[in-house]
């Protein structure tokens, strides 16, 4: 028996009445018995080694690459679908992803994506030639992008109110440790030695998914009351009441689930259409705003600049997991939409401040200061985007989608994100060409929308629980 427009409407009333009465005197766990959150604190970092993971993946080809072309004898071509061919498994991976991880859960479902990447990194090790190579980095693109959207997801789910903002985060910071690391031991390390390393964190990732609980929110979804419970109190502690967090999330699934089975095309109904906007806009801003093109051809800008190439990577790959981190610690203090402006705010000065170094460059006024601006310039934009638009657009993400669509729209929004990756980073070289400053111009602009998008549409989902952001968002 399918339901009506108004059936939906009324079902809707029901899930977001009580939740909006109870906006601002909620929390998890509780609070009276409140026991303390190592749980949470242990299974992020289990999991979030899947975000080192895609951060190692995506680090690896830079520091390998005349060593591979050397070894292997690859053209530049060749090296180039290397390379790239990442984001086409990434997209595929996004595409994938939240489907699988409604079906067989969030924990069985970051086995499947570090079953890939492992497969990846020894098809790159024990690669004779380009076909082993290509077919090893689209594994690990797979893996690494369904990662993008399971961790945090995942973090989301487990996390008390007071914590999820900061705990989500680090979702970013480890994709950027991962990164970083890449790029510094791929100075010391043989290639295929640098691949091995890509083991490590799958290593963690798996044994430990062996001692965390499922998401209790999967659960509840599912209807396994019994391993629900257990997985919300393991979480909380042994001596935290869970009884009205446990009601709040099951009341509002149990109203979910007499909504029509979710598709792709129900995304776009009028109850959806808010936090569909929210998430896939945020992914847009995000991508398009040049963040992949800067940070695949860093070294060729810094050298263009006249600034030493080496030094100015490790300076780069530091600063953003510096920056990240403290981001981490502000998030749940200041709130997601501060942070997104005033992140984005940096973005268009970084731009501005690269592109005027560029234009003197090109019409030779100041060699000297073309140099400082350039390099200036792109340590402003990374640190500006490290402190907000690289994880805030994740976190939000993570909460703003009700349970019975957070898997095709979630997938839509990392795959509207990948997208946005590839098209960057293939465009950004023929945009440089076309005109160097012209190029960081077009991204300040980019940046400059993203401020008023973020300011009309995104709201502050700091200090509220998933249930209540969700019923106003999609009310």
């Amino acid at each position: 028996m399918g339901y009506g427009e108004e059936d939906v409407e009324i079902i809707h009333q029901e899930i977001e009445q009580p939740l909006i009465e109870a906006k601002g005197t909620t929390s998890h766990g509780g609070n009276k018995g409140r026991g303390h959150p190592w749980m949470v604190y242990l299974s992020t970092f289990v999991v979030v080694c899947g975000s080192y993971e895609f951060g190692a993946c995506a680090g690896y080809s830079s520091p390998t690459q005349s060593a591979i072309t050397a070894e292997l004898g690859l053209s530049t071509a060749q090296f180039s679908l290397f390379g790239s061919i990442l984001t086409f498994g990434a997209m595929i991976g996004a595409i994938t992803s939240g489907p699988i991880a409604d079906f067989i859960g969030r924990k069985w479902a970051m086995r499947v994506y570090s079953a890939f990447c492992v497969g990846g990194w020894f098809s790159i090790y024990f690669a004779k030639g380009s076909l082993a190579l290509d077919i090893g980095r689209l594994a690990g693109g797979y893996g690494m992008g369904a990662f993008s959207y399971v961790v945090p997801v995942y973090i989301a789910e487990i996390a008390p109110v007071n914590l999820r903002g900061a705990l989500t985060t680090l979702n970013q910071v480890m994709i950027c440790t991962g990164v970083s690391v890449a790029f510094i031991i791929g100075i010391v390390l043989s290639w295929r030695t640098l691949a091995l390393t890509g083991l490590i964190p799958c290593a963690v990732l798996l044994l430990g998914l062996f001692f965390i609980p499922e998401s209790p929110r999967w659960l509840a979804k599912i209807g396994s009351q019994k391993e629900f419970e257990a997985a919300l109190q393991k979480l909380r502690g042994k001596d935290a009441d869970i009884t009205h967090e446990a009601a709040e999330i099951q009341d509002y699934i149990e109203e979910l689930e007499k909504l029509p089975k979710a598709n792709m095309f129900d995304l776009f109904q009028k109850r959806y259409l808010r936090s569909v906007t929210i998430g896939v806009g945020l992914m847009v801003c995000q991508q398009f705003g040049g963040i992949n093109g800067i940070c695949f051809y860093v070294s060729n800008i810094f050298e263009t600049a006249g600034f030493s190439p080496s030094i100015g990577t490790i300076i780069y790959a530091l600063l953003q997991v510096v920056i990240t981190l403290i981001g981490a610690t502000l998030i749940d203090r200041v709130g997601r939409k501060p942070m997104l402006l005033v992140s984005a705010a940096g973005l268009v000065v970084g731009c501005l401040l690269t592109a005027i170094a560029f234009y003197l460059k090109a019409h030779e006024l100041s060699e000297k200061a073309a140099a400082i601006l350039a390099v200036t310039g792109i340590l402003v934009y990374i640190s500006a985007f490290s402190a907000g638009m690289g994880a805030v657009p994740w976190v939000v993400m993570s909460e703003i989608f009700p349970i019975n669509v957070k898997g095709v729209a979630g997938s839509l929004a990392t795959l509207v994100n990948w997208f946005g990756a590839w098209s960057i980073s293939y465009t950004f070289n023929f945009l440089m060409e076309w005109s160097s400053w012209g190029t960081f111009i077009l991204y300040a602009a980019i940046n400059a929308a993203a401020i008023v998008f973020i300011v009309m549409v995104v709201p502050e989902t700091k200090g509220r629980t998933l249930e209540q952001i969700q019923a106003d968002i999609n009310a």
